[in-house]
């Protein structure tokens, strides 16, 4: 009994049902050899007892199996929604702060270099204004999608708030992150939808712009707002 217990608290269902069977396998060859508590005058009166026995000790050890499972699958629903955004479904703020604080802290070490791009929809409220706020969450969805679709692996979309975004991309220097958050508004320019959707994005990397997560993160807002207002000045022209 400890060791099945042991097994399904620390497996789970399917690797204790197959200590059960192996369990079950030697207990039946030491029964059939007259051997432990079960062996009686005839084979047919221990396997009987034996049968009893082992049911019930099936029936115990799956379901503490089950329950294990279960908790599991409940544990890693809550830690994926404690790290990511409910409408995108991307990493969330707090998430993309502790990638951004580990990923410093490897960079010390290996002196390598990361970016971060920072994005922000421009005239969402117009959007929500015009075609209601169930579209302005299609917008951002359709933001997120597009960042998914430009980044690898090895890269970390997040909602940084509102409407705005953030990307983290390891050992990538800045002038390889202009060109993902190039080719992020491409894709929004050409993805058939409408309203349009467009975005302002700020580049910061490290160590140039900053060493800090906030130095990082002021940098490449300081770069997005200074991008906004070129838009602005070149709409007034």
């Amino acid at each position: 009994m400890p060791l099945l217990v042991w097994a399904a608290l620390r497996f789970g269902q399917r690797e204790a049902a197959t200590a059960l069977l192996l369990l079950a396998a030697v207990a039946i060859g030491g029964t059939l050899r007259g051997l432990g508590p079960f062996a009686r005058d005839t084979h047919h009166e221990s396997l009987l007892l034996l049968q009893a026995y082992m049911g019930a000790l099936s029936v115990t050890t799956l379901m503490l199996g089950a329950l294990v499972s279960e908790r599991r699958e409940v544990e890693e629903q809550l830690l994926h929604l404690a790290a990511s955004d409910p409408l995108t479904g991307i990493g969330n703020y707090r998430k993309l702060i502790a990638a951004l604080e580990h990923e410093i802290g490897r960079s010390r070490s290996t002196r390598d270099t990361f970016s971060v791009l920072l994005l922000d929809v421009d005239d969402l409220k117009s959007i929500n204004d015009r075609h209601g706020h169930l579209m302005g969450g299609q917008a951002l969805c359709r933001v997120a999608a597009a960042m998914r679709a430009s980044c690898r692996s090895t890269d970390l979309a997040a909602r940084f708030g509102g409407d705005e975004f953030a990307l983290l991309l390891p050992d990538t220097g800045a002038a390889a992150a202009r060109a993902i958050a190039a080719r992020i508004r491409e894709r929004l320019a050409g993805d058939g939808e409408r309203p349009a959707v467009t975005v302002s994005v700020g580049v910061a990397a490290y160590p140039r712009d900053g060493r800090s997560v906030d130095a990082l993160l002021n940098a490449a807002d300081r770069a997005l707002y200074a991008m906004k207002a070129r838009g602005r000045l070149r709409s007034r022209a």
